[in-house]
């Protein structure tokens, strides 16, 4: 079926415990809920940067000299750019803005950096 193409699926973890962000080696997986004990999982968008960087939930992105933070928009259900941790002056994270950003860092792993 062309209309489901194969996407890639990643996901990585940021350990409340010790205050790292870490690729995942396993997942539980209960009642068909993803689930790892201490870690907060951020899923890839499945879009790169400019560099070729990957772009997960929580990053935050350079895009024509402003920062931006990517997150889950619950109430339009896809992917998003906040101009500040508040989600205020929210809009949709497109493939053309991210193509052009240069990915910065997690907002997790240096939330000072998001200034």
């Amino acid at each position: 079926m062309e209309q489901f193409k194969k996407r890639d699926i990643k996901l990585k973890g940021w350990d409340t415990e010790n205050n790292l962000l870490m690729r995942l080696n396993s997942i539980d997986c209960k009642k068909g809920l993803l689930y790892k004990e201490h870690f907060l999982l951020l899923q890839y968008t499945g879009l790169l940067d400019k560099s070729e960087n990957e772009v997960y939930d929580g990053d935050i992105l350079l895009i024509a000299s402003k920062k931006f933070l990517v997150f889950w928009d619950s109430e339009r259900s896809g992917w998003g750019l906040a101009e500040n941790p508040q989600l205020k002056n929210k809009k949709p994270l497109l493939a053309r803005d991210v193509s052009k950003s240069t990915r910065l860092c997690s907002f997790l792993e240096s939330p000072q950096s998001f200034g």
